[in-house]
């Protein structure tokens, strides 16, 4: 097997990707579909649990962590909106990698988003099983113990699975194997509700802020507000997984980087006025009692007992529709991956009835449920962040590389101020990469150790681009 420089680092033409564009896909997404899936993605887990750490990390400066962790993310989703709006394909920075770094670059940026997606999904639902069980407590109900959390994830207490989590990743795997249509609909519902909910926070618990509970601004010093920055960077993973829809949008050279700076900034705004608030609210040393449910323990420490319960339920749907938006992401990641003959032609068999890849999403939903039920994912979360930042990181690089290798190719968005925002992009993922754990780096290298045995024992074989396949189409043709 030949495995020479030029093989290992062989491009998609951008050209040829253009005229030979075809989705079996069914476009069903406008901007307002498409914001609402970047919103469903961004707020949950970060403004309902993450919250509560990153203010133990910052304290009232977490406000300014949030700042931080957006503009991180706008650098980068400039770049994506360019990539976007030019490339047909679905894949997100993978598809991007794959035409500007060469093939083993986008097939670890693949591998990485795949584990992004897969945990993203799996750590999200066992935050949704707290606030669940929350709920269920407001009506008298409880589940047995046993069926609580996963085995190990509370001291002292006896737990061998985490069913609440496991059931609804299951709900939303069936969802999404009806298809982008029906998916759109649901999300759409549920991203209202719950920006509603927020919204209702925000104006019930201002009128209890005290600001002397803002001083010290800065508790811990800038380090801390660097280090909740990268804690909270969770929170913006959604405009990702917006990149990943290409293929079921409406115009898209227009409607992606609309979606994706809309939704960027609504986030953003929501985020920093609910972490001034509940820092306004309440010390923010006192939430190291209420680490699981922040936002509800405002309310019911202001005496606003009726809300905590309305915020329970904004939870609830704010975290599905993370998970929706996620898995979702994983799906379309592994059909562009599989579609290039990268891994099985099993994640790119499109359903007749839905079109969607139903094998795949049935395959990943199974896995994250079984995850999420059986496994404490405390740590693990940190996994999300590096593989978001890594993306991000390599897609900004691409669009340096492309515009000083092919200058002329028709850009229906331009990424502004470039080279300087591109720069920026990089410089701001490297700078929270590094404040990461030590043990989180590990993890990821492991992974991508595995990643790259499979790239060497089947997709260098397999890929569509390596001469047997091509010498293949060519016969077909």
């Amino acid at each position: 097997m030949d495995l020479t420089h030029t093989h290992l680092l062989r491009k998609k033409d951008i050209g040829e990707m253009l005229a030979n564009y075809h989705s079996p896909l069914k476009k069903e997404l406008k901007t307002f579909d498409l914001t609402m899936l970047g919103i469903g993605a961004i707020i949950g887990t970060g403004i309902f649990v993450l919250t509560g750490t990153g203010a133990l990390t910052a304290g009232p400066g977490l406000m300014i962590s949030f700042v931080l962790a957006a503009i991180a993310c706008l650098f980068a989703s400039l770049c994506y909106a360019e990539f976007a709006a030019m490339v047909p394909e679905s894949g997100s920075a993978y598809t991007y990698s794959y035409t500007t770094l060469g093939e083993i670059v986008a097939f670890i940026i693949g591998w990485d988003l795949m584990l992004e997606y897969l945990f993203a999904v799996s750590t999200v639902s066992a935050g949704w099983s707290g606030y669940f069980q929350s709920f269920l407590a407001g009506f008298g109900l409880k589940l047995p113990t046993i069926l609580t959390a996963a085995p190990g994830s509370t001291p002292g207490v006896t737990s061998y699975f985490n069913l609440p989590a496991f059931a609804i990743i299951l709900l939303i795997t069936c969802l999404l194997s009806l298809g982008v249509k029906e998916t759109k609909r649901v999300n759409n519902i549920m991203v209202i509700i719950k920006i509603a909910v927020v919204l209702l926070f925000i104006f019930t618990a201002i009128r209890f802020v005290k600001p002397a509970n803002w001083t010290p601004l800065l508790p811990y010093g800038m380090k801390g507000v660097f280090g909740a920055a990268s804690s909270v960077f969770f929170a913006f993973i959604g405009f990702d997984a917006i990149s990943s829809s290409v293929e079921e949008t409406l115009e898209p050279s227009k409607t992606l980087p609309r979606s994706m700076l809309l939704s960027l900034g609504i986030c953003t705004i929501l985020y920093v006025a609910v972490s001034a608030i509940m820092t306004g609210v309440v010390p923010f040393r006192m939430f190291a009692k209420y680490i699981d449910h922040p936002i509800s323990a405002v309310l019911v420490l202001s005496g606003q007992n009726w809300m905590a319960g309305v915020v329970d339920l904004g939870a609830i749907l704010g975290m599905t529709t993370v998970m929706l938006v996620c898995l979702y992401g994983q799906t379309r990641i592994s059909f562009s991956m599989s579609r290039d003959g990268l891994i099985s032609p099993l994640f790119s068999r499109i359903s007749k009835k839905s079109g969607a890849p139903v094998a795949s999403t049935v395959l990943f939903g199974v896995i994250a449920a079984v995850i999420g039920g059986f496994i404490p994912l405390a740590d693990l979360a940190e996994l999300v962040n590096i593989g978001t930042l890594t993306a991000f990181l390599l897609v900004s690089f691409s669009i340096l590389r492309l515009r000083k290798t092919q200058p002329n190719l028709r850009r229906p968005f331009r990424t502004p101020w470039v080279p300087f925002v591109p720069i920026m992009s990089i410089i701001s993922c490297i700078f929270l990469l590094i404040n990461l754990k030590p043990v989180t780096w590990l993890r990821f290298i492991i992974w991508l150790a595995i990643g790259m045995v499979v790239y060497f024992t089947y997709s260098i074989k397999h890929s569509k681009l390596s001469p047997a396949q091509l010498a293949k189409t060519k016969a077909e043709k």
